[in-house]
């Protein structure tokens, strides 16, 4: 009940905004689960390249308040919350906005020698998503994709 008395005190901009991005993550997981990545990533390129009619009719939203909706959507639906489920839909909403990013998706082993595997968003060389992981591990990078590409 609390998080929904928060969720109906935030602006309209906000409120549209969190929706688009918990939906987003869901297709997102969706797409991992049944589609090959590079079909996920042509559907999502077509998703980037439109603009929503809310996105036009609410002006330009902050970069940052796009990665406060992934970053929340996220922490309330760990499922789709994962690093490379918020990476991509933050590339597509910022993509969706003009704002240019790169994804990164790289590997390391830690000190048991277990796989692992993180995805990272940057903008102008900074971190804007994933920056957590990395200060723990040196990834090293595997793909690098500054859009999507239909």
């Amino acid at each position: 009940m609390k998080q929904l008395y928060r969720f109906l005190r935030l602006s309209w901009t906000d409120k549209v905004l969190l929706v688009q991005a918990v939906s987003l993550l869901a297709v997102v997981r969706l797409g991992l689960c049944l589609l090959p990545f590079q079909a996920l990533r042509r559907l999502l390129a077509r998703a980037a390249e439109g603009r929503s009619s809310s996105v036009q009719s609410h002006g330009a939203i902050q970069p940052q308040r796009v990665l406060w909706a992934v970053g929340m959507a996220g922490r309330h639906f760990p499922s789709i919350g994962t690093c490379l489920m918020q990476a991509l839909a933050a590339h597509v909403l910022l993509g969706r906005r003009h704002y240019p990013t790169e994804l990164h998706i790289g590997v390391t082993r830690d000190d048991k020698g277990k796989f692992l595997g993180h995805a990272w968003l940057e903008s102008g060389g900074t971190v804007i998503i994933g920056g957590e992981a990395l200060r723990e591990q040196r990834y090293t990078p595997l793909l690098a994709m500054d859009h999507l590409e239909p």
